[in-house]
């Protein structure tokens, strides 16, 4: 399922040279993602395995490469912010598990643990939280063919004098860690593209929230067959109104591969800490 966060929870030195005041965490989904066909009366293309999404989200997905072709790859490798803040992140897209490299510390996900390696003591954010975070931003839309999601018709969006239509994700109960998130993908009603997404945050919160959160996704680079996000800017926001760009995360050296990456190298090493689930 999807967690997500505000960028007020994470410590300072995280927030170093990127400037995002807002962003949201999308943590730990595993779970196989099929290809589906034509669709039904209700607008519902049947799958294979039973699993059934929107019409519209299809074709989302066939706009940026299909989740057939998705499905091949094994392996997606970027680089965000810059000089003694950079970090290389690493993912496995069919485990899920992930890698975090960065001048002072290292983040990892083994498939049983997040894990903390800091040697010098000096990470005050919460690992576990951010060991994969941009790692859903960036892999948008696919993500959102994970297990566990409900699909609905969203309200649409309206920006520049612009309608985009859009669809509700939300989950079960006891899916994942934050099952009251909610997020909106909104679409060019021409192309099919993905334009934008709405969060919720209600992660260490009960109930739902209804303070929804705004990223654009307007550029866009072809990765192997595949769109994905070269840069998303966050935007300020009253409601459902979007007002004025606030900052924006760029992604650098994007690799995403039929090649697996080896599972030695996400293991934890003796000298990392296993982070537990904060509340």
């Amino acid at each position: 399922m999807l967690i997500i966060a505000d960028l007020g929870y994470i410590k300072p030195n995280i927030m170093k040279n990127i400037g995002i005041l807002v962003f949201a965490a999308l943590l730990i989904i595993s779970c196989k993602i099929e290809e589906k066909g034509e669709a039904n009366d209700d607008g519902v293309a049947p799958t294979l395995e039973g699993v059934q999404y929107p019409e519209a989200l299809g074709k989302v997905f066939e706009a940026h490469g299909g989740l057939s072709h998705w499905n091949t790859m094994n392996s997606l490798t970027y680089e965000i912010k810059e000089d003694e803040a950079k970090e290389k992140h690493s993912n496995n897209l069919k485990t899920r598990k992930h890698l975090v490299e960065t001048k002072g510390h290292t983040i990892g996900a083994d498939g049983k643990q997040v894990w903390l390696l800091d040697p010098e003591g000096d990470y005050e954010g919460n690992a576990r939280f951010y060991h994969n975070l941009f790692f859903y931003f960036h892999a948008m839309p696919f993500v959102l063919a994970d297990d566990g999601i409900n699909y609905a018709e969203a309200e649409p969006l309206v920006f520049q004098d612009k309608t985009y239509p859009g669809i509700l994700i939300s989950y079960g109960e006891n899916i994942g860690d934050s099952p009251d998130d909610e997020y909106y993908l909104y679409y060019n009603p021409e192309t099919f593209q993905m334009e934008w997404l709405g969060y919720t945050v209600t992660y260490g919160k009960d109930g739902k929230s209804d303070n929804v959160k705004w990223i654009r996704y307007d550029d866009w680079k072809k990765t192997n067959g595949l769109l994905l996000p070269n840069s998303m800017t966050w935007y300020t926001y009253e409601g459902r109104t979007i007002n004025e760009p606030r900052n924006t995360m760029v992604f650098k050296n994007v690799e995403v591969s039929e090649e697996k990456i080896a599972d030695a190298y996400f293991e934890m090493p003796e000298e990392a800490t296993a982070l537990e689930l904060e509340k």
